[in-house]
């Protein structure tokens, strides 16, 4: 990166409010969320990694989701709480690079392993006999690695165009996190580059998962309506309703905010929605896999006895 395509040393994060007592607030409120996200998390990465029970293809999946949803977090919210408790609501021209290209790597790890677990529940309830076989640990470790792998080289690459651009005029970034809209607003200069390869990338690592999902579950339902009984067909659809939830909230979020038309363009309503996917979806992510799934609450009940 050219030191001389920008003049800015650091940029000033708005967050959600000015307002002193509403800071204060939204303190307690993140770090609340944020102690729940940790203990929820580890705690199911701790299950899975002592109860034999979990050891298999589905919860292996899990555990690295709840990894990525720890990592996550940890990039957002101790920053937002500073900013929420701190008159300081600066970061440096590094500290921004370094957080923008963690948030990319990881929301593109998360959207390739929301699709091999899409493709998990799909090996699991069309061929449930040789589930483990086709799903061995070494095809699991595969898909896991390549998502990171796909994930942070993605990230490499945006984030050297991103703060290659020149950022000669206002530093002040009405958001709570150096997001990819507000840095491209605050650049100057031809973006007509940038803007293409902007949209290969998205395009890739957003549509792509997404494309990868939807036939996975139309092979799904496929294999559920051939099931005679009505049970059957619940106790089917039972094992992949956890991950289509998560699934819907995840990609639901990150499509309204890159995808909506910019006519209907609202900052305050979407630093609420990208709050939802950045703080509250890693908080959400262990209830959903956890207080809807018998195996785990009964090796949390096992662990605390």
């Amino acid at each position: 990166m050219e030191t001389d395509n920008h003049t800015v040393t650091e940029f000033i994060l708005v967050g959600f409010t000015t307002d002193p007592v509403m800071q204060l607030i939204l303190f307690v409120v993140f770090l609340a969320v944020y102690s729940v996200t940790l203990v929820g998390n580890t705690m199911l990465i701790t299950l899975i990694s002592n109860d034999s029970r979990l050891h298999t293809p589905m919860y292996f999946f899990i555990g690295n989701l709840s990894f990525l949803d720890l990592w996550c977090s940890s990039v957002y919210t101790p920053k937002i709480l500073k900013t929420c408790i701190s008159e300081d609501k600066s970061i440096s021209f590094a500290g921004c690079v370094a957080q923008f290209f963690f948030s990319a790597g990881l929301g593109f790890s998360e959207c390739y392993l929301l699709a091999a677990m899409a493709y998990d529940r799909y090996v699991a309830i069309s061929k449930p006999l040789l589930y483990s076989q086709a799903m061995s640990i070494r095809l699991c470790t595969f898909l896991v690695v390549a998502s990171y792998l796909d994930g942070f080289i993605n990230s490499s690459v945006i984030t050297k165009r991103t703060f290659a651009l020149s950022f000669c005029g206002d530093n002040v970034i009405d958001d709570f996190f150096c997001d990819l809209l507000s840095l491209v607003k605050l650049a100057c200069g031809r973006k007509d580059g940038y803007q293409t390869l902007l949209y290969f990338l998205l395009a890739s690592n957003v549509i792509i998962p997404i494309v990868l999902i939807l036939a996975s579950y139309l092979f799904i339902i496929t294999t559920i309506l051939r099931i005679r009984s009505t049970q059957g067909r619940l106790k089917a659809f039972s094992t992949c309703s956890s991950h289509l939830i998560s699934v819907t909230l995840y990609y639901g979020s990150i499509l309204y905010i890159y995808c909506h038309p910019r006519s209907s363009y609202s900052m305050d309503r979407d630093k609420i929605v990208s709050t939802f996917y950045t703080v509250v979806f890693p908080t959400l992510n262990p209830m959903i896999y956890s207080l809807r799934n018998k195996d785990v609450k009964e090796a949390l009940n096992k662990h605390f006895k």
